[in-house]
């Protein structure tokens, strides 16, 4: 009997994936649930798992773009399973050597060889040559005033190492988000607002509880947690920012799905911790750690991308000082995170050294005001720095035990 798999629906709305990767030959023995592809949709890349076990037969080329429910291979179940003892390939004869042919003898070189001729020397000193960069036609390897015409100057001498190029298509989700990323710059009206962040109070809170905290629940107290329960708070403030355009109308939430830009082995991806003003601190680390993994291990579904009212974007794992991070739609604010580096700072009047991070928020100025933006930006800021007070209700014991 011969199974026709099929193309699973990988999320909703998504009609189309492209085969990243076959993982398996035509013709092979597969297993059932062993994975026998990668493929791309515009929102993730996925594993394919075989069906049932038996020989497969390939329908689709690596690249192709395959409708959600096509046919893409068969296998075959009745086919019995190879013992795993390969057949020995016969031995290619070998191909009749070629005999060599006569090499040409070497021109004859004498003192003219590469010598220029009086009116090549003209010619050559007009386009700032020397007759060393001209390969010389006349006798003896002279170079005349016609090799000095038609000689053109270098433009940079090729170093020794390899001067190769590749030409490889975009994958499906690299292609989608070009795509998002260009509609975002041309349809929404982005504007982007800067701040600093005295850090210096998220360090001492991390040095007196990180250790209690990662032994009690077993994550670590990072800096996502301090920023994701912060910018909950800024969005209660000011809900324009938890807003988004749909055409004429503004749908505006009554809750908080952040979306945490993390680094895939496919690329960025951009899953959502759901419903973020319910968490506490080990709800926000545990959730970032889960899905980071996930993301990591290309076990992501579409489902745990899908939606989000707000992102966060950490570019600072990276080194990055300042930037001016992308809305991602149809989202109408994203808030970038950089990294934390030591630097001057007025305390109470007098110059202190201090861990500064910049942190930058890029709005979509059709729906969201400056007054709005810039108030947001602020309340991140006084949240982040009197994390005691405004994150944790003046008990940072308590908030960090739940």
């Amino acid at each position: 009997m011969v199974l026709e798999m099929k193309v699973p629906s990988p999320g909703e709305s998504i009609t189309e994936v492209e085969i990243a990767t076959w993982l398996v030959e035509d013709g092979d023995y597969v297993e059932k649930d062993q994975p026998i592809a990668e493929v791309d949709s515009d929102k993730a890349t996925l594993e394919l798992p075989a069906e049932e076990s038996g020989i497969i037969t390939l329908k689709a080329e690596e690249g192709d773009a395959v409708a959600v429910g096509a046919v893409v291979c068969h296998i075959d179940m009745s086919a019995a399973k190879p013992d795993g003892a390969a057949a020995p390939k016969a031995e290619t004869p070998k191909a009749e050597e070629k005999k060599e042919a006569p090499k040409a003898e070497p021109a004859k070189e004498t003192y003219a060889t590469g010598t220029a001729s009086p009116a090549a020397k003209k010619v050559l000193a007009e386009k700032g040559m020397s007759a060393a960069d001209v390969k010389g036609t006349g006798k003896d390897g002279r170079v005349t005033k016609e090799d000095a015409v038609k000689a053109v100057p270098s433009m940079g001498t090729p170093g020794t190492g390899a001067r190769t190029s590749e030409r490889k298509k975009l994958s499906m989700l690299r292609r989608k988000v070009a795509e998002r990323l260009v509609s975002v710059k041309n349809e929404t009206a982005m504007l982007t607002t800067f701040n600093e962040v005295n850090m210096q109070p998220i360090f001492d809170l991390r040095n007196e509880y990180k250790e209690e905290f990662k032994a009690k629940h077993g994550v670590g107290l990072g800096f996502m947690s301090f920023f994701t329960l912060a910018v909950v708070r800024a969005l209660k403030m000011y809900p324009d920012v938890n807003s988004m355009i749909d055409g004429d109308y503004k749908i505006s939430h009554d809750f908080q799905d952040i979306s945490i830009a993390v680094s895939g082995p496919k690329g960025l991806m951009v899953p959502v911790i759901r419903n973020a003003e319910n968490l506490t601190f080990r709800g926000v680390e545990s959730e970032v750690k889960r899905l980071a993994l996930r993301a990591r291990d290309g076990q992501i579904t579409v489902d745990e991308m899908t939606g989000g009212t707000f992102t966060i974007t950490n570019g600072g794992v990276f080194g990055s000082m300042l930037s001016t991070p992308i809305i991602n739609p149809p989202q109408s604010g994203i808030l970038g995170m950089h990294n934390i580096v030591n630097r001057p700072m007025a305390v109470n009047g007098e110059v202190v050294i201090q861990p500064i991070m910049y942190v930058a928020l890029s709005y979509d100025h059709r729906i969201i005001d400056g007054r709005e933006s810039v108030g947001f930006l602020v309340a991140v800021k006084e949240a982040l720095e009197n994390p005691v007070e405004l994150l944790m209700d003046n008990n940072p014991t308590k908030a960090l035990e739940m």
